[in-house]
């Protein structure tokens, strides 16, 4: 689009309580927003509010100052990186998201160009991935494993790129996006609760900067939007609106991924639930999903068998894909030790009344198995088992 319209754009999702419902009716009646600003505000307030109508024939204050900066943002990509503000009104908004109740006026997207270039959120080949800031180290595991295998099978995996589940499915799906047998759409996108121009947490900055070289990066919020708690809960309805489906790996009964789940309903998605322990603070928000209705998962086969993938290359990689979620069988000795230790946190004490083992034999076991990455060491003296899913 040209600056001209932007700045129509820009200056409609900045006009003071004009939301998106009142701003989608406006959109119907008169066109394009550049149509809206010359209508007289008594012609305006036949179709929305007389405050709403006032609000729209004033200029925004900070109106100039982020059409600056969002058009230098535009034509500053970096090599390989392209960015882009994509509206309702352009071919590419993404088709599943003009299907919810409360679609964005306004996407900004940065990633790689080659997915901008075309219709970037493939229908009905997304699958979003959500669960605990704070996993246990098996939900963590579980949330990478299951984005790779997914995504390898073609699904494209989205997040919020938060701490914990978030990342780690993120970190999966970039991972099968360097197989061979890759099939062609973006890997992962994250949808943001800030402006492009930031990334929260700080400690994701890496993450992020893969993420753009290779998938999206997605926001409703403009440019210099800092971190506010409220936007965070508000971009879980673009996660489960842009996916077919959405997997809960680990959630507190009180955690932000229950409230994408609940969006992912209304929306009239799938949603799955990995279950966990029952002393499990973290397991107990995906048991409340499985008792209301969601389906169990413990491989990606399960995933697949209701989100068919819809690309052949896909569906070629789905059954290898599913094979990758199947529990390890190593046969190895330390299955004894394995064993004993279950799936849920142990101290040394109880593990020791358990093998018969002696202190000294147990911990270079113990060291063996968290170095071959079977086991991880916690706080306060435990360990549990990392099972491979």
């Amino acid at each position: 689009m040209d600056r001209n319209e932007l700045g129509g754009w820009l200056r409609l999702t900045l006009s003071t309580g004009v939301g998106n419902a009142s701003a989608r009716r406006l959109l119907s009646r008169f066109g394009l927003p550049q149509a809206i600003f010359e209508q007289t505000e008594a012609v305006l307030a036949q179709t929305v509010t007389a405050a709403q109508a006032r609000a729209l024939v004033e200029v925004p204050q900070t109106w100039a100052e982020l059409l600056e900066t969002t058009w230098r943002w535009l034509q500053s990509a970096d090599s390989g990186i392209g960015r882009a503000v994509v509206t309702l009104g352009d071919a590419r908004y993404p088709r599943a998201l003009l299907e919810t109740e409360d679609p964005p006026l306004v996407l900004y997207v940065m990633g790689a160009s080659r997915w901008l270039a075309q219709e970037f959120i493939p229908q009905g080949q997304c699958l979003a991935i959500v669960g605990s800031r704070n996993p246990t180290a098996q939900g963590a595991e579980n949330a990478r494993q299951f984005a790779q295998a997914l995504a390898k099978a073609g699904l494209t995996i989205i997040s919020g790129l938060a701490l914990g589940v978030d990342a780690a499915a993120h970190e999966g799906a970039l991972q099968a996006s360097t197989s061979d047998a890759w099939p062609g759409t973006s890997p992962t996108m994250a949808v943001v609760g800030t402006g492009l121009d930031r990334v929260y947490p700080r400690k994701n900055l890496d993450l992020a900067h893969r993420i753009a070289a290779s998938g999206l990066l997605i926001s409703e919020y403009p440019l210099g939007t800092p971190p506010l708690a409220s936007n965070f809960p508000k971009r879980n309805r673009i996660i489960s609106g842009l996916s077919q489906g959405t997997l809960v790996v680990e959630a507190a009964l009180a955690s932000g991924s229950l409230i994408t789940a609940r969006t992912a309903l209304e929306q009239g998605r799938d949603v799955f639930a990995i279950p966990g322990s029952i002393h499990s603070p973290q397991s107990r928000g995906c048991h409340a999903l499985i008792r209301q209705g969601a389906k169990l998962v413990e491989t990606a086969q399960d995933v697949l068998e209701e989100l068919p993938v819809a690309t052949p290359l896909a569906a070629d990689h789905g059954a290898n894909a599913a094979k990758a979620c199947q529990p390890a069988d190593s046969g190895t000795p330390d299955d004894d030790l394995l064993a004993a230790l279950g799936f849920d946190p142990m101290g040394i004490d109880a593990l020791l009344a358990r093998t018969g083992l002696d202190a000294a034999t147990l911990q270079v076991r113990l060291l063996t198995l968290e170095l071959e990455g079977r086991v991880a060491r916690l706080p306060g003296g435990l360990f549990q088992r990392l099972e491979r899913v």
